[in-house]
């Protein structure tokens, strides 16, 4: 196991090399001038290249790389542009927002679509079958902005039941908080739980036709031991290598929803540092959801032999 998760780190270096470049480089690439959009027009000349000299942005752009690749690796990701504030704990602070968010929805979504699909793959070609199969399509058919901007509109304004705008962290009052997030995790599980609903059908199907599934029928088990005993944790194997994909992206990339929501997560840190030229915050934003890509899928790795024994970590 410890053989297996030094490979699995060690070969995930190189993945975050060549995205440090990738991020470095791409945001060089941003029209604007981060220091002119700080000091506004008309500023003395002398103070502009002071600024730049401050922030770095006079040297060549491989001098740039190295010194920042250096505070990198010292666990310095600069500071703000904008805000003067240090990136690594503002990126922290707004990416345990973003957490909360995703993981009770994909939790919620999880335990609602996988049972729903398993039990659609059971009855296959039933009306059950059907109606799932079109719900959980027209569910992830649908683009998160709208159908957050859906029920902003009937739930936040037409009926009043919940605030429109705003937020509340869940530590400084839990119950204002939950109210605030409701919507937002609505919007989330509605949409997973298409893509999730049609994963675990479609893993059910395949691991149905197999033909220890048919000799546990033919010892005469019932379809619920079958299910339970044979189907079940062989065939949630798939979704859970989709649900680390899902969580990756979802914990990087909330932007929309979290915007939607007026919701200051990391998602829309990166849409605010975009905006703002911010180039520290952006690449720390951004190579963080890199790192996170990489952790998440190296937990999915490890627990895979939970659900899959013929899956060793070794």
């Amino acid at each position: 196991m410890i053989k297996f998760v030094l490979s699995r780190l060690l070969s995930a270096v190189p993945t975050l090399f060549l995205v440090s470049v990738a991020v470095f480089t791409l945001i060089r690439l941003i029209p604007g001038d981060p220091v002119a959009l700080m000091l506004g027009d008309n500023v003395d000349p002398q103070v502009y290249a002071a600024m730049s000299h401050q922030l770095g942005l006079d040297r060549p752009i491989p001098v740039q790389f190295v010194l920042w690749l250096k505070s990198l690796l010292s666990g310095d990701l600069g500071r703000s542009i904008t805000s003067d504030q240090e990136v690594l704990p503002l990126v922290l602070h707004r990416f345990a927002i973003s957490a909360q968010l995703v993981l009770v929805a994909v939790t919620i979504a999880t335990v609602f679509a996988v049972p729903l699909g398993m039990l659609a793959a059971w009855r296959q070609n039933s009306a059950f079958d059907l109606g799932v199969v079109v719900g959980g399509t027209i569910l992830m058919s649908i683009p998160t902005f709208w159908m957050g901007l859906m029920m902003l509109l009937f739930f936040g304004l037409q009926l009043g039941w919940l605030p429109v705008l705003g937020y509340v962290s869940l530590g400084e009052n839990f119950w204002d908080g939950a109210v605030y997030l409701l919507m937002p995790v609505a919007t989330l599980v509605l949409h997973e739980t298409g893509i999730l609903v049609r994963m675990a059908r479609a893993s059910t199907l395949d691991v149905l036709r197999l033909d220890y599934v048919t000799h546990a029928r033919a010892k005469g088990l019932s379809e619920g031991q079958v299910l339970r005993r044979h189907v079940a944790r062989n065939a949630f194997g798939p979704t859970w290598t989709l649900l680390g994909l899902i969580l990756g992206n979802l914990l990087g990339g909330v932007a929309v929803v979290e915007t939607v929501f007026t919701i200051p997560g990391l998602g829309r840190l990166i849409v605010e540092s975009i905006f703002g030229r911010d180039y520290p915050v952006l690449q720390g934003c951004l190579l963080f959801v890199a790192i996170t890509y990489v952790v998440v899928n190296l937990i999915v790795d490890l627990c895979y032999p939970i659900f899959d024994p013929r899956v060793k970590s070794a």
